[in-house]
């Protein structure tokens, strides 16, 4: 779409299109509306689910891949310093939180049989795995605010042991047998997930109790961020509780659920069965862009704030998402993160498309496969 424009015409409208992360947040209130005038919720309650998973990846083969590579010396500079794109990000904060509590109401509101309570946890918790993808960029910024915001963000699907696991856990350990969150040839996704729910978990306290060790502090200490992130979290559990009953305490749970699982599946897809070679002093190689999955679709990028871009980021953690390049020699995905989600979903199909994508990378040396 963008390659017939000219460069700095494409940098524009591509600055700008990243206002469709609005799309998929704003789509219960639509879907709400209509549900009222078409007198049939439950249908509706589907849409923001249907929408990620049904309508972006048939749109995203058609509008194409991304062709916009900024320049480092005279375009990132600038672009790093545009206030724009960290507005959009701080701004999901107050967003999401609003919709958070606006659809424990709805889901209780006895407008929804079980039918349509299902779709209405899977269409917010959708949402909730594309605010962690907000949140994932906040966390690795270095001023407090960014910070701040991603942790709540976190709290708010009852992840917050994310914050602390994946800067210190995952981009040390990634594609390497010590990392959880990245998922070894003929894993399937059902092996994959269990194993990272709790490993992610019981290592943030690991993480964390080192952390606080070498300060001289108990694991129990109010400077444990676990604490207050899961503490936040258990507050706005009982917040719901409190207005709308068991129901809303479930509708919480329920969509941190779907989120957090989403990310997890995400997590699946980055890096399956790519590695890290051991070095001859015991040590993994340095993380290069080959140890992610890419995929350059530019309007999945533009929902999940150019996460697909994953090969610069592991290389270079705190690089902004405006300016994340692309990689031609990094391993490709052939298709969008939503697409590829569905796909994993499918352990026949993820492997029957995946594996010989893996073994054409390590065609030279398949003992990395083991």
């Amino acid at each position: 779409m963008l390659k017939h424009l000219p460069h700095q015409v494409a940098l524009t409208v591509k600055k700008w299109s990243y206002l469709l992360f609005l799309v998929p947040a704003l789509l219960p209130f639509i879907s709400h509306v209509l549900g009222n005038h078409f007198d049939n919720h439950n249908l509706w309650a589907f849409t923001t689910v249907t929408f990620v998973f049904g309508l972006v990846p048939l749109l995203d083969p058609i509008i194409g891949k991304d062709p916009i590579n900024p320049d480092e010396q005279d375009e990132v500079p600038t672009m790093e310093e545009d206030p724009f794109y960290k507005r959009l990000t701080l701004l999901s904060v107050p967003l999401y939180l609003i919709l958070v509590f606006w659809s424990a109401h709805i889901f209780t509101a006895e407008q929804f049989n079980w039918v349509g309570k299902l779709g209405w946890m899977l269409s917010i918790g959708t949402v909730g795995a594309l605010a962690i993808t907000i949140a994932h960029e906040l966390i690795h910024k270095d001023e407090k605010l960014e910070r701040l915001f991603g942790g709540v963000l976190l709290s708010l699907v009852s992840y917050g042991g994310f914050k602390v696991e994946h800067l210190r856990g995952h981009h040390v350990n990634v594609s390497t047998p010590l990392d959880a969150s990245s998922a070894r040839f003929n894993q399937s996704l059902y092996q994959f997930l269990p194993h990272a729910y709790l490993h992610n978990f019981l290592n943030a306290w690991k993480l964390e109790k080192k952390r606080l060790s070498k300060k001289g502090k108990s694991l129990l200490s109010f400077q444990n961020e676990l604490i207050w992130w899961y503490g936040l979290s258990l507050f706005w559990l009982i917040l719901c509780f409190a207005f709308w009953g068991v129901g809303g305490a479930v509708f919480f749970l329920a969509q941190s659920f779907v989120a957090f699982t989403l990310l997890e599946i995400v997590n699946y897809l980055e890096h399956y069965g790519l590695h890290r070679r051991k070095l001859e002093n015991g040590r993994f190689e340095r993380v290069q862009p080959e140890h992610s999955w890419n995929s350059n679709y530019f309007l999945t990028n533009l929902f999940l704030f150019h996460l697909q871009r994953h090969s610069d980021h592991h290389a270079n953690a705190k690089r902004r998402y405006q300016v994340l390049r692309h990689y031609d020699h990094a391993p490709q995905l052939p298709a969008g993160y939503a697409t590829m989600v569905l796909l994993a979903l499918i352990p026949p199909l993820w492997f029957k498309v995946m594996n010989p994508k893996v073994e054409a990378y390590y065609q030279h040396e398949h003992h990395q496969l083991q």
